[in-house]
């Protein structure tokens, strides 16, 4: 059965804005109402809030936002920091800049609700370094908003509530996107991960406790405090709360970004009107890549399910960052399996050796898939170098960088036994 949602909520302001970064056509639309409740219902209620929303991270992870706000909320020391993750450099994925080109005012929201919040001065928003035009926009929304009193010193008349939030463009690193790493380059270091311990929250920018969450989750924070937690759960599903941002491309033959209550049936998302309408070649869907090349590949017997966290964990499959790449019955998963590796070594820092050396070995080894030149136990031996890549590299990027073509492997290994050269 279809949900259908009536209204769009993080994406309600989407083409009604005539200057997105105009503070009054904000305020028309609904602006900063979140934050003026925030501020009324004090901090704990807004801790909870955001607790009852069961609002999962946005970025990837999948990290109960809830969890993160109460860990920092506990942590003593001063002063905290809050920055915004905008490095969107996962293939596939589209939908943060959306929220920044079309609606960047929810965002600079959610961050201000997190400063009153953690009684924080400084946030930073770190925007992927390709996109030159959103970030001149959203500057224009930042100067805005403090014009009005909603950024700068005394921010709506409050005594004490002083808040600022710096543009940090960053060069094109797609391992950036990791939130240590993100803060490294932030201080002006090489983006490399830093080693966890310690969490961010009581290590982070500057060494100081710090708040890292990504676009879409402070555009949702900006929603659960209009609407209320509970009503924010009630959008979705019991595993995560709320409505998620798909963004649906490859041979889909509506692509674009959608606003998807979670919990929504899998098969809704791919053929229905309202989302991705089929194939634009007419030819059946053969796999999809799920939440970006660090997510799994997914075959059409595991998607009967409903699009929900929990509902594609138990089908090896997982949201990620909301990415659905269709691909139709032309398209090679092993020719595709290969192109993800090279992605990742590509996009290597070159701080751990498993990722480093590993996947260019594994490159080497789909290559001979590809040719038809691989040998007798060369899948085995994929399986197992995948294996300790995952499980030997130093931070996301490497440990995520096998995740499709294991999934490959495991349903579709006699793709992988076709590209083997018998005597």
């Amino acid at each position: 059965m279809s949900i259908n949602l009536k209204e769009p909520v993080l994406l309600k302001r989407i083409g009604r804005l005539k200057n997105p970064a105009s503070v009054e056509e904000y305020i028309n639309l609904g602006g900063f109402e979140g934050v003026r409740k925030a501020i009324e219902m004090g901090r704990e209620r807004i801790l909870e809030e955001v607790d009852i929303a069961n609002l999962r991270g946005r970025g990837g992870a999948a990290y109960p936002a809830g969890r993160k706000w109460k860990h920092l909320y506990g942590v003593d020391e001063t002063p905290k920091y809050i920055v915004c993750n905008a490095d969107e450099g996962e293939p596939g994925t589209f939908k943060d800049k959306m929220l920044l080109g079309q609606d960047p005012l929810s965002i600079i929201e959610g961050m201000l609700i997190a400063g009153y919040l953690f009684e924080s001065r400084e946030g930073f928003i770190y925007v992927r370094g390709e996109y030159r035009a959103i970030q001149k926009l959203f500057q224009e929304a930042i100067d805005n908003a403090q014009a009005a009193g909603y950024l700068g010193v005394n921010i709506m008349g409050i005594d004490g509530f002083d808040y600022t939030i710096t543009i940090v463009s960053g060069a094109g690193a797609y391992v950036c996107g990791e939130n240590s790493a993100l803060l490294n380059s932030v201080e002006g270091k090489t983006g490399r991960p830093r080693v966890k311990p310690p969490h961010l929250a009581e290590v982070g920018l500057y060494l100081k406790p710090t708040l890292v969450n990504n676009v879409e989750s402070f555009a949702c924070i900006t929603a659960i405090l209009n609407i209320g937690g509970k009503a924010f759960l009630d959008l979705g599903a019991a595993d995560g709360g709320g409505t998620k941002l798909v963004s649906v491309s490859g041979h889909a033959k509506n692509r674009g970004v959608f606003e998807v209550p979670l919990g929504t049936p899998f098969h809704d998302i791919l053929y229905s009107d309202e989302y991705g309408g089929g194939t634009s070649t007419g030819r059946p869907i053969k796999f999809l890549h799920l939440g970006g090349q660090s997510g799994p590949l997914a075959f059409p017997e595991q998607l009967d399910g409903l699009y929900s966290y929990q509902g594609l964990w138990d089908k090896d499959l997982a949201v990620g960052s909301g990415a659905v790449v269709v691909m139709d019955d032309s398209v090679s998963v092993v020719e595709y399996s290969k192109k993800v590796m090279e992605f990742f070594v590509h996009e290597a820092c070159g701080k751990c050796p498993p990722c480093r050396i590993g996947n260019v070995r594994i490159v080497e080894l789909l290559e001979n898939f590809v040719k038809g030149a691989a040998k007798e136990g060369d899948i085995e031996r994929l399986d197992s170098m995948l294996t300790h890549v995952i499980g030997l590299s130093a931070c996301g990027l490497g440990k995520a960088s096998g995740v499709a073509v294991q999934s490959a492997i495991k349903y579709r290994r006699a793709e992988f036994e076709a590209g083997i050269k018998r005597a």
